[in-house]
């Protein structure tokens, strides 16, 4: 007995079980892989993730440095509570002070004024007075009207002025003579700044003068007729 096979064609009837005709089923197609494309795909995401992780270990490299606590005028001192410690991720670019210098800070100036909170960097510190060779340090003591109402600080040129002696005042209670000619004046640069009694509100200014000029401005304090004003400031 022969069997004859008739080739199906897709989507082409077949004959039901009741000789009903039936739809034949549809071949599906299988999308052809391309294994390079896939292999492309993952080694970009792989690279992907790699930079991601590398800019997250770099971002997250934190160094010890210095900041500054509190206000440092320019030419005061650096104390240990001046200074203190932070943790922070700088760009190379960032000159820091390391905390490990700490130590070696103490007891220089403040070549700049500090501001607290700021970072510290090492162009902002030096080791040099503003006391100069051939120069005395002269302690001033000045009553709130015999200073400006601007606050003074390190570093800035100062004049002091003889004014007119109150003991000398006419007896009638007149306004003491004016001075002939212009008044005695000392070129002066301050120093440090005194904290003003709470009693008499005087504040002892320490300014350094020429070692010549010294003796004479310690006899002008001692009279306490002076003055102190600024001098036209560098670069102003």
């Amino acid at each position: 007995m022969s069997t004859t096979t008739t080739p199906v064609t897709a989507g082409a009837a077949l004959p039901g079980p009741g000789g009903e005709p039936v739809a034949a089923p549809r071949v599906v197609r299988q999308r052809r892989r391309r294994p390079g494309l896939i292999a492309l795909s993952v080694a970009l995401i792989a690279a992907g993730g790699l930079s991601g992780a590398l800019l997250f270990t770099a971002s997250g490299q934190r160094t010890a440095v210095l900041v500054v606590a509190r206000d440092v005028p320019v030419g005061a001192a650096i104390s240990d509570a001046d200074l203190a410690p932070a943790s922070l991720a700088l760009d190379p670019a960032v000159k820091a002070v390391p905390l490990t210098g700490k130590k070696s800070l103490l007891g220089q100036r403040a070549a700049v004024a500090l501001k607290a909170g700021s970072l510290l960097s090492p162009g902002q510190v030096t080791s040099v007075s503003l006391i100069k060779a051939g120069e005395q340090l002269v302690g001033v003591a000045l009553k709130p009207s015999q200073l400006p109402a601007s606050r003074l600080a390190p570093g800035q040129k100062v004049l002091i002025v003889s004014t007119p002696d109150a003991a000398q005042a006419p007896a009638g209670g007149g306004k003491p003579a004016e001075p002939a000619g212009a008044p005695k004046t000392l070129a002066a640069t301050v120093v440090a700044v005194g904290t003003a009694s709470p009693a008499t509100g005087v504040t002892v200014v320490d300014v350094s003068v020429p070692a010549s000029d010294g003796p004479v401005l310690a006899t002008r304090v001692a009279t306490g007729a002076i003055a102190l004003i600024l001098a036209p400031q560098e670069g102003s």
